[in-house]
């Protein structure tokens, strides 16, 4: 039993001082994944608290772009988290597949590195 244990330590010290580029990669998707996600939860929860017709393509663009902008790993997370949006909003919700296909606009404009201004509304309020 201590050699087991032994042998684990030493494993996870060994692949501690490792240089391993693909692990190093592989945590920095991770992270930029997790970001990611955060920017389009701050980008919903900023939408929910202005309440502001017509402004949801450009809080879509913006969550898009801010998560793209951490790099491939905040790109996945906002490809993910706006395409399985989109396909609750149009199955469950009853939108319309005009509204999920505008979204989806948006969602791409704002992960190629479009500026989300592009759909903000006249009088949202510069906090946004």
């Amino acid at each position: 039993m201590r050699l087991c244990v032994c042998l684990v330590l030493l494993s996870f010290i060994v692949c501690a001082n490792a240089d391993i580029p693909g692990i190093r990669e592989s945590g920095r998707f991770v992270w930029d994944a997790v970001g990611g996600a955060w920017d389009m939860y701050r980008a919903y929860r900023d939408m929910r608290e202005a309440n502001y017709i017509g402004a949801d393509k450009y809080f879509h663009a913006r969550g898009n772009y801010d998560a793209a902008q951490r790099g491939p790993g905040g790109a996945w997370a906002a490809r993910v988290i706006s395409d399985a949006r989109e396909k609750w909003q149009s199955d469950l919700s009853g939108r319309g597949a005009e509204d999920t296909q505008a979204d989806q606009e948006a969602n791409k404009w704002g992960r190629s590195g479009g500026d989300p201004n592009r759909y903000r509304p006249a009088g949202l309020p510069s906090k946004y």
